[in-house]
């Protein structure tokens, strides 16, 4: 049997999405230091919404206008809209590496809430271990912080609703049977979650000082609205084409890691052991959880395969 081979833009695409996944908190971090957090993320969503218009009008891709489609978008902005604000907030008090690790619990939480509204099968032993086990790295992870900054407990309450949300929205998309162009679905939430930025802008700030805000806040926000907002989704719907989950789910188990890494080098954040060992549980919870399964069928497959030859031997 020939496999088809991959179209080269795959492993690009794959490294692109890695690349700004794992910038992604850092930029969160750096664009929210002199310009408000509600303004910021407002910023860089009307930055990805001109470029994504533009390019759909060159490229004369139809952005879908029907019920079905606002569906979409809705469900789209809840996670874009929810996951974002909470997450610029927590940028405050949080490290970017920190925030990037929590994040990565989202295919355990995508997991659970599948189970209520998509009617999944329960977890088997092996991905109720894996989340025990994530949660318990997350667990370390929160105490040394507490017990490092007494208000960091906020970043925390906040980056975590910002996942939950972030895990409703993938799952609730998942709910919506339509046929649209990958860059179409991105603008489409775009529209409807850009409004609502402006009006969290206007509720919680409102103002604009652009004299306070310096170079550094400046570039992280066209950086992430041209890279985190509009190509990082692009290169991600590509991967997910040719790829399976499961190669898919490594970038969950990447990113943690090199945001850590990025924001120890960058932004002089400090790597103690608690996060370091807290991290391993969460990761290994990550992995356990994509790949514990299929490991447990090659496992049992030999010894299945050696009793069915035994069988026909006698």
């Amino acid at each position: 049997m020939v496999t088809a081979a991959l179209p080269r833009l795959v492993p690009i695409a794959f490294f692109a999405v890695v690349l700004i996944w794992s910038t992604t908190p850092l930029g969160i971090v750096w664009s929210s230091e002199t310009v408000h957090p509600t303004l910021a993320v407002l910023l860089r969503m009307l930055i990805a919404l001109v470029l994504g218009i533009g390019i759909l009008l060159l490229a004369r891709i139809r952005l879908p206008c029907t019920a079905t489609a606002f569906k979409l978008y809705s469900f789209s902005a809840i996670g874009i809209v929810g996951g974002m604000s909470l997450s610029y907030f927590a940028a405050r008090y949080l490290p970017s590496g920190v925030m990037s690790l929590i994040f990565g619990l989202s295919p355990l939480l995508s997991g659970l809430i599948a189970q209520r509204l998509l009617n999944e099968a329960k977890f088997g032993m092996m991905r109720i271990s894996a989340f025990v086990m994530a949660f318990i790295g997350l667990a370390i992870v929160c105490s040394s912080k507490l017990s490092i900054d007494e208000d960091s407990w906020i970043g925390l309450v906040l980056v975590l609703i910002a996942v939950v949300l972030f895990s409703l929205s993938g799952v609730l998309i998942k709910t919506v049977k339509i046929n649209i162009h990958p860059l179409a679905s991105t603008v489409g939430a775009l529209v409807v979650s850009t409004p609502l930025f402006a009006l969290i802008w206007l509720i919680f700030d409102g103002n604009l000082t652009i004299t306070s805000w310096q170079d550094r806040s400046i570039v992280a926000i066209v950086y992430l609205g041209v890279f985190g907002s509009l190509l990082g989704f692009i290169a991600y719907f590509y991967i997910l084409q040719y790829l399976n989950a499961s190669t898919v789910a490594l970038v969950t188990l990447i990113t943690p890691v090199f945001a850590m890494i990025l924001g120890a080098l960058l932004n002089d954040e400090a790597i103690s052991q608690s996060l370091i060992i807290g991290a391993g549980f969460v990761l290994s919870g990550l992995s356990l959880y994509q790949f514990g399964e299929q490991l447990l069928k090659q496992l049992r497959q030999p010894r299945h395969s050696h009793s069915l030859q035994d069988r026909s031997n006698k």
